[in-house]
């Protein structure tokens, strides 16, 4: 590992969303400041900046870490999957349509987060259960919604895609 001042630029590339993208940040830019303000990918949030809240959840090669925990220069080459990965305004994916339909969501903020780990969860486990989801969704903060609308959202998403149907 290279070492380097911490008020010099470095050059931080990686695939984004499948896409390859770089830019330049402080080697002390946390991974969430660099998607944000770097890169342009404003869907990932950033709350607490300890870790706590979850609303700044990516995936980097495939495993869910909180961003403002993780300086960019950690991922340099990396694959970085954020929420915009998911879907577009004119394409939600199943998840995302299912958070429109069960109303999933009230100021939005901690839903980004939320999203990318329910993502990752109906990946690794199509046929996930209500306490299953809840478990998952335990690490996150969210003041809004009382969390039931998101537990349905997501059971729902996992019948539409195939998956679901234990403990719908």
């Amino acid at each position: 590992m290279k070492w380097v001042d911490s008020g010099e630029r470095v050059e931080v590339s990686v695939t984004l969303n499948g896409r390859a993208r770089h830019g330049q940040c402080e080697a002390r830019t946390l991974l969430s400041d660099f998607l944000r303000q770097a890169l342009g990918a404003t869907g990932t949030h950033v709350g607490c900046e300890h870790g706590v809240c979850g609303a700044c959840t990516v995936r980097i090669d495939g495993v869910l870490a909180r961003s403002c925990l993780v300086l960019a220069v950690q991922v340099d080459g990396a694959a970085v999957e954020t929420t915009e990965g998911l879907g577009s305004p004119d394409a939600l994916s199943e998840l995302q349509a299912a958070f429109r339909r069960h109303h999933a969501l009230q100021c939005g903020y901690c839903t980004p987060g939320i999203l990318m780990s329910m993502h990752d969860l109906l990946e690794r486990e199509p046929l996930p259960s209500r306490a299953r989801v809840r478990e998952v969704l335990g690490g996150h903060l969210c003041r809004c919604t009382g969390y039931s609308p998101i537990v349905a959202a997501v059971l729902d998403a996992a019948v539409r895609l195939g998956g679901g149907g234990n403990d719908v």
